[in-house]
């Protein structure tokens, strides 16, 4: 995703950053930019102002991702990406890093802080998010929403065991409000022994395809484009749609050609999200039931991202202690890529006012 050289020089120093994040960014800057447009010149602006220590929600909407590069070696490592510009913000990240660890071994009552991307609910029936337990968590993506929210209206002390302060409930509500709007963070599909579909919540445990991650993507060829593989089946959620939305081709441009292609369009998609106001954005209701609403609005587009495709090769897996399903995604027709681009488009929209919406109400 396109970061301006200035803002990086500003806000943090780069080391050696896996190559997973090198534009997938882009959705979480929409969101972001959509939110600190709509709320410039307000109140709610100056708070944030002051919680984050300058840094625009557009930036802080990366920040929860960005510190995954502290996993392997701890925040410690000079390699991994650093705040050195806001040291209050670099020591309470360290703390919520370090009370919420990417551990396997991680329990309900001590998370991984990755948990709290996301959630795994079965796609296979109509089912919401409250109907069943399989694929949810007490930290997953809702749950970490809804105590964001507990933290910054005080309902919850800011000094918990999770370590989540008020600056870090505004970083972690920055990105959690565009993690849920994108289908394969919230559905996912599960599978029998014999690599068919199945709904855990309703009879034998199955093995689960991770959001998506576990599963490649082959599209179909068309006129336009030759038969396209995409290694992860989640990953082309969270990039490829996102780049096809923002520059007209989900295909990476050479480096050479990033900021000058990457910068005008997404100034441009900017500009017109703020500018028009988004279809059925608006959610009723106490703004802590919001994320299960998000959760269970967005659950039939998963249901149909997975029902849009079959699925071959399906088999039991295992990597780092985890069991899983494996298995290859493929398009069934053609017009995946057209399809998924509007669903990305609308939920971005409405992320960006909705995250704008709730920090206005909460702060």
């Amino acid at each position: 995703m396109i970061r301006a050289s200035l803002q990086l020089a500003v806000l943090l120093l780069f080391g050696l950053v896996s190559s997973s994040f090198a534009y997938g960014p882009l959705g979480h800057e929409i969101v972001g930019a959509i939110a600190d447009r709509k709320l410039a010149g307000t109140p709610t602006a100056g708070k944030i102002k002051t919680l984050l220590d300058g840094i625009s929600l557009e930036r802080a909407s990366l920040i929860a991702d960005d510190i995954k590069s502290w996993d392997k070696n701890g925040p410690d490592d000079r390699r991994g990406i650093h705040f050195l510009g806001h040291p209050e913000i670099e020591q309470q990240l360290q703390d919520f890093w370090k009370a919420n660890p990417p551990s396997p071994e991680a329990s309900d009552t001590t998370p991984s802080h990755h948990w709290m991307h996301y959630t795994d609910v079965p796609v296979l029936d109509a089912e919401k998010y409250g109907d069943g337990k399989t694929g949810r968590d007490n930290w997953d993506v809702v749950h970490a929403i809804r105590y964001c929210i507990g933290v910054l209206r005080g309902e919850i002390s800011a000094n918990n065991p999770r370590k989540i302060t008020r600056t870090i409930a505004v970083i972690l509500l920055a990105h959690c409000v565009g993690d849920i709007h994108q289908p394969l963070h919230v559905g996912a599909e599960y599978f029998n022994e014999a690599g068919e579909p199945i709904d855990p919540d309703r009879g034998a445990t199955g093995l689960g395809d991770e959001g998506g991650n576990s599963l490649s993507l082959v599209q179909n060829a068309t006129a336009e484009r030759t038969r396209h593989y995409y290694h992860s089946f989640h990953a082309y959620w969270d990039l490829d749609t996102v780049r096809n939305l923002t520059i007209g081709t989900p295909d990476e441009l050479p480096k050479e050609e990033r900021e000058g292609v990457y910068a005008p369009a997404k100034e441009k998609l900017i500009a017109n999200f703020v500018a028009n106001e988004p279809k059925n954005w608006r959610t009723p209701g106490d703004p802590k039931t919001w994320a299960e609403q998000w959760a269970n609005e967005i659950l039939p587009i998963a249901r149909e991202a997975h029902t849009r495709v079959r699925f071959e090769h399906v088999h039991r897996a295992e990597k780092d202690g985890r069991v899983f399903a494996k298995g290859e995604a493929h398009e069934t027709g053609t017009g995946y890529l057209d399809w998924s681009t509007v669903v990305v488009g609308d939920e971005l929209h409405k992320a960006g006012w909705r995250l704008a919406d709730l920090l206005q109400k909460i702060l």
